[in-house]
């Protein structure tokens, strides 16, 4: 059997089970976007840890070494976002190919304590090792959240609210725009750097994560077409979204336009936009979308609701039936 005929998700579907059997009371395991870990009276300790492999998550020949080193810290920060909590440590394993030149690197690190000032987090060990080829980045963050404010993938219920906190697809359509090399005017530069200088919602995912009325939560990384399906498996629930609802950017737009884009699938299935994707009690959605409001001076945008698990995923556009072209993404698919 192939990695591509299972993907990443049947992979660590294969190999969970065993890490999670009699896990001790309190620790979230595998299947989250962090590691619960008990800690002190109140507190919970979240461990996260991402990857990124040259020519699979990045092009070092199109980005900029400061803007590499922020987004290698943002994407794990964003974890925690998702989790409801605040991060406190990082930890750095770089793996370095031959002609890497050191004034490179300096500014790689520039911009990892760019992207660590404003979350207060501290870089306090990691590894350094020669790579063959590639340039490979992990990037492990220790964060902390309240006991009672911990917010997973499993707690969806049947009729909540899907909500996303920022706009989809730009971050797809920045790569788009690299992979086609296409001229770059406002709009293009627009998407590329939200591409390679994402936003970790850290401030929404705590205040979200004070919220009793929002039941489960996660971050888009891979697309909303992928993500939802990690919140269906946990949630044991279905999911359907109304693409028209989807907030997307002028930008990417007018750019889906030009280049003849399919707009709703780059947004679905886009992926690294890092805003967070959470199912709210439908309930207590009105007053959370204005208190939502209110805080960060824009939309808590509701783009659909949780369903019967046997609907699986399902799409629809001014109320008609869709197919996205192109699922989200998925490492070894």
């Amino acid at each position: 059997m192939k990695l591509s005929e299972i993907g990443e998700f049947g992979l660590i579907a294969r190999f969970s089970p065993a890490f999670l059997k009699r896990l001790p009371e309190g620790v979230v395991g595998i299947g989250d976007d962090c590691a619960v870990l008990p800690w002190r009276r109140g507190e919970r300790l979240l461990v996260t840890t991402d990857m990124l492999v040259e020519d699979s998550h990045f092009l070092r020949k199109e980005i900029a070494p400061r803007d590499l080193g922020d987004k290698s810290l943002a994407v794990n920060l964003s974890d925690i976002a998702a989790m409801g909590g605040r991060p406190r440590w990082a930890f750095l394993s770089l793996g370095i190919p031959a002609g890497v030149e050191v004034e490179w690197i300096d500014e790689f690190f520039r911009g990892l304590a760019r992207a660590a000032r404003p979350a207060a987090v501290r870089l306090v060990g990691g590894d350094t090792t020669k790579s063959p080829d590639r340039l490979v980045v992990n990037i492990a963050v220790v964060g902390t959240v309240r006991a009672g404010r911990v917010k997973t993938r499993s707690g969806a219920r049947m009729g909540d609210v899907i909500a996303v906190t920022g706009n989809l697809g730009d971050s797809g359509g920045g790569l788009r725009v690299l992979l086609e090399r296409r001229r770059r005017g406002r709009d293009e530069n627009f998407l590329v750097r939200a591409h390679h200088r994402p936003r970790p919602h850290l401030d929404e995912g705590a205040w979200l994560a004070a919220r009793p009325g929002v039941t489960a939560m996660m971050d888009v990384s891979d697309g909303i077409d992928s993500d939802l399906h990690r919140i269906m498996e946990r949630s044991r629930c279905g999911a359907a979204v109304e693409l028209e609802r989807l907030p997307l950017s002028k930008p990417l737009r007018r750019c889906a336009a030009k280049y003849g884009w399919d707009l709703y699938e780059v947004a679905a299935s886009g992926g690294e936009d890092y805003c967070l994707l959470a199912a709210i009690d439908p309930k207590s959605f009105a007053s959370v979308a204005a208190g939502f409001k209110r805080r960060f001076g824009r939309p808590l945008a509701a783009v659909g609701g949780i369903t019967p698990a046997r609907r699986g995923l399902s799409y629809r556009l001014s109320g008609v039936p869709v197919r996205l072209g192109r699922g989200g993404f998925d490492h070894f698919k």
